[in-house]
C-alpha cells in the first residue's frame, strides 16, 4: 500500500516517521526546506517515554504529483492551507483513496470532503504535542494516541499504526472529540504569549486563570450550541476551569498528572511565532468566536487572544501571567 504524508511539518514528520521507522513505506510531501533538512540528517524521533527512533533514508518529495496512486493520504498541513491542499490533491488522487485529516480545528475534514468528492475523507485529530527541534529531530512531549472517525476504509491500515506505536482510536462521532481537543488547544495562544515551556506555564496560577477564562467562555457557547465535548482525560471538560483556578499548592496536589509534562513540550503556536510563520489562531480561539457570532453571542476572552496573537505575529513580546490575565479581564 502507498501511504503519503501531505504537509510534512512537525506532526506530519513525526506521525509519518513513526510509521516509516516500524517498516511501513511512507512518502513525505512538503517544503524544499524540510526536504533539504531530512536529506542531510534523516529523521530522529523521540518521545516523553524515552523512544529513540531513526529513519535514515527518507522518501521526501515537494510536488503534489508524489501523491499519485496513493492508497492512504495523511493531511497534516496547517488549517489555513487545507483548501489549497485539497485543490492540489484533487487532480492526482485516485477514486476511493482514503484521506485522513490530522489537523487542528473542527472543519478541515468537511472542507476536504467538499473538494475531494471521489475519495473517502476521514476526520481525525492528533492529541499530543510535537516539537521540531531542528536537524530532523521531532519530539512528542505529551501523551495520546490518534483519534479518527470510525470508517471501514481504515481497516487495511490499523495494524501499521499499531506497529508504529500510534494506534488509531476510532469514534462513532469525532466532532465532540475535536471540540474537546480544541478546548485543550485554547492554551496554545497563552503558551505562545508566555514564551515559556508548557510545564512552566501550567505551574503558574495566573496563566492557568487565563486558560480557565477561555475554556469557561467556550463551554458556555458549546452548551448553547448543543455540543457536548468528549471526555479525553480523567477529568470531565466542564470541570477544567475550576481546577485550573486553584491555588498552586492545591493544583499540584489535585492535578499532578497535568504537570507531569515533558520539560521540552511547547505548543505548535509557540513554534510558529518562533519561526515567524502565521499561526492557526483563527482555527482555534477564532473558531469559538465564529460559533458565538453564529448564535448571536460574543466570546470576548477568545476574541482578545486572537487579537494578541495576530499582533505577536508581527511584533512579538513575552507576557507574564499577571499581565496577560489583566489584559483578558479588561
Amino acid at each position: 500500500m502507498k501511504i503519503v504524508v501531505y504537509g510534512a511539518g512537525g506532526i506530519g514528520c513525526y506521525v509519518g516517521g513513526r510509521l516509516a521507522a516500524s517498516g511501513t513505506a511512507v512518502t513525505f510531501v512538503g517544503r524544499q526546506r524540510m526536504a533539504d533538512e531530512l536529506a542531510a540528517h534523516g529523521l530522529h524521533l523521540t518521545d516523553y517515554l524515552g523512544a529513540d527512533l531513526r529513519v535514515s533514508d527518507v522518501d521526501f518529495e515537494t510536488t503534489p504529483d508524489a501523491a499519485t496512486g496513493a492508497d492512504l493520504v495523511l493531511v497534516t498541513v496547517k488549517s489555513a492551507a487545507t483548501e489549497g491542499a485539497a485543490a492540489e490533491l484533487a487532480p492526482v488522487l485516485k477514486p476511493g483513496a482514503v484521506v485522513v485529516s490530522f489537523q487542528n480545528g473542527v472543519r478541515n475534514g468537511e472542507l476536504l470532503q467538499s473538494r475531494l468528492t471521489e475519495q473517502i475523507v476521514v476526520p481525525g485529530m492528533v492529541p499530543f504535542n510535537v516539537l521540531n527541534r531542528g536537524a530532523g529531530v521531532f519530539h512528542q512531549g505529551t501523551e495520546g494516541a490518534l483519534d479518527v472517525q470510525r470508517d471501514a476504509a481504515l481497516a487495511p491500515y490499523v495494524e501499521a499504526f499499531q506497529w508504529a506505536g500510534l494506534p488509531l482510536t476510532q469514534h462513532d462521532d469525532i466532532l465532540p472529540v475535536q471540540w474537546a481537543k480544541l478546548l485543550l488547544n485554547l492554551n496554545n495562544p497563552i503558551n505562545a504569549l508566555s514564551n515559556v515551556s508548557l510545564r512552566d506555564e501550567l505551574s503558574q496560577r495566573a496563566y492557568r486563570r487565563c486558560l480557565a477564562a477561555a475554556q469557561a467562555e467556550t463551554l458556555g457557547i458549546l452548551e448553547i450550541a448543543g455540543i457536548k465535548p468528549a471526555q479525553l482525560l480523567a477529568v470531565p471538560m466542564h470541570r477544567f476551569p475550576a481546577i485550573l483556578r486553584l491555588p498552586d499548592f492545591l493544583f499540584r496536589r489535585l492535578a499532578s498528572k497535568m504537570l507531569a509534562i515533558d520539560p521540552l513540550a511547547r505548543t505548535s503556536m509557540w513554534e510558529d511565532l518562533e519561526a515567524g510563520r502565521p499561526t492557526e489562531i483563527d482555527y482555534l480561539n477564532g473558531e469559538v468566536v465564529r460559533l458565538a457570532e453564529s448564535l448571536g453571542r460574543s466570546a470576548p476572552v477568545n476574541a482578545r487572544l486572537v487579537e494578541l496573537i495576530r499582533a505577536a505575529e508581527t511584533d512579538r513580546r513575552a507576557w507574564s501571567g499577571a499581565e496577560l490575565l489583566r489584559e483578558l479581564q479588561r
